[in-house]
């Protein structure tokens, strides 16, 4: 849609057209507020009970909460890395700035497409959220990988939507894990400290890759970032109680 509103390059109406690109953005989130409050049903929050720091410490600390975070971490931190460094890429090796940000559209619709077919399959136990994890880490780390050691315009694109598809598996298996092992009474707080840490992989991901590729250059950066989603995939999670 940006890259629809906004032509490629500066123009001599790239400046006109911003307002219409952030204004556009401000309507679709404020349509999206006001569905949200119409079509979500209330729910009757749980009976509080009074926690301290440590009590919090210790949950956050438990291994049924940081494999799961490690998963949804080291996916977003891709996601945020994809999103900065692609585009550069594509017009380092020749391609415009439309193309650029069409790499990252296809990221984000590579995720949007897996998401729902992965969630059925969870739904139907045809995926284990180990199995599912493990290889959407991995196709993260293989679609990176490949952008690191041989970046062209073709495989952009590839490294692109293996990146999104594996994030599309991947994240909503972590999401879903984290549900089903944490306690009634905890959710909320279990998912709001599990989004801290997926934000800290966003921020962490390109922080990574930049600082890397200022030392040497950017392909390395890659590379580390692919070794370090690819180790985020051997720790198992904890086996989901029956009933749960």
């Amino acid at each position: 849609m940006a890259t629809s509103l906004v032509p490629a390059g500066r123009g001599p109406d790239t400046g006109r057209r911003l307002p219409l690109l952030f204004g556009t953005l401000s309507a679709l989130a404020a349509a999206t507020a006001v569905w949200v409050l119409v079509a979500v049903p209330h729910l009757e929050p749980l009976p509080r009970k009074r926690y301290t720091v440590m009590d919090l410490a210790r949950q956050v600390g438990e291994r049924r909460f940081l494999v799961p975070t490690l998963v949804l971490a080291a996916s977003t931190g891709a996601l945020g890395a994809a999103v900065g460094f692609l585009p550069a890429l594509a017009t380092r090796h020749g391609l415009d700035a439309f193309a650029g940000t069409a790499a990252v559209s296809v990221v984000a619709l590579g995720s949007v497409l897996t998401q729902p077919w992965i969630g059925r399959l969870r739904d139907r136990h045809a995926v284990t959220d180990n199995k599912g994890t493990t290889t959407g880490l991995l196709l993260i780390a293989a679609g990176v990988g490949l952008v690191a050691a041989a970046p062209g315009v073709v495989t952009i694109f590839v490294a692109a939507a293996c990146i999104g598809a594996g994030i599309g598996v991947a994240t909503p298996l972590g999401f879903a894990h984290l549900a089903d092992t944490t306690p009634p009474e905890r959710v909320g707080r279990t998912m709001g400290s599990a989004e801290l840490g997926r934000e800290l992989g966003d921020a962490g991901g390109p922080l990574l890759v930049g600082g890397i590729a200022t030392a040497t250059a950017l392909p390395f950066g890659l590379g580390a970032l692919a070794l370090l989603v690819a180790a985020a995939s051997i720790p198992r999670l904890d086996p989901v109680k029956s009933g749960s």
